[in-house]
């Protein structure tokens, strides 16, 4: 498995996962912007995501919903802050309504993810902020870090083909 840890850091409110693939940065830069290869990936197995709209440009915007075993959908958004194509993507995360309105009673995070090219492929380091530890504390008792965990271990599966 590429993932090889991911760490709270509650002094600084942040949530940092590494990975390293067999690939070269473009071709993990793909996972993100081609948001088919996103909807293999972003959602945990057991909820699968459908991307709806995805404009990754600085002040564009990704939305997104995951489906759970029931049947039930959970909708996020993304604001794209940064993008550098293959080496830097900035993006604040959220989530939504069924009718795509943000819902403000939940954590907003911002993400930073960076892809270095390594001997053997590629280095991607994820960094997730929080405003609070309150908001981190919530994130992560909705199992934000199992559910990150699980949903990046098939990053490989998609690289592969």
């Amino acid at each position: 498995m590429s993932l090889t840890s991911i760490d709270k850091d509650y002094d600084a409110l942040t949530i940092t996962a590494l990975a390293e693939f067999d690939a070269a940065p473009e071709q993990v830069w793909q996972l993100w912007a081609d948001p088919r290869k996103l909807e293999r990936w972003w959602g945990p197995p057991t909820y699968p995501a459908t991307v709806e709209q995805h404009e990754l440009v600085p002040g564009g915007s990704v939305t997104y919903f995951m489906t759970g075993p029931d049947g039930e959908t959970y909708h996020g958004w993304w604001e794209v802050l940064a993008v550098d194509p293959p080496k830097r993507l900035e993006f604040r995360d959220g989530f939504a309504e069924h009718d795509g309105r943000h819902r403000d009673d939940l954590p907003v995070s911002t993400a930073v993810v960076r892809f270095t090219g390594t001997a053997g492929g590629t280095r991607m380091e994820m960094v997730t902020s929080f405003l609070n530890r309150a908001e981190m504390d919530e994130q992560i008792s909705m199992g934000a870090i199992e559910g990150a965990a699980e949903a990046m271990s098939q990053m490989d599966a998609v690289l592969a083909g």
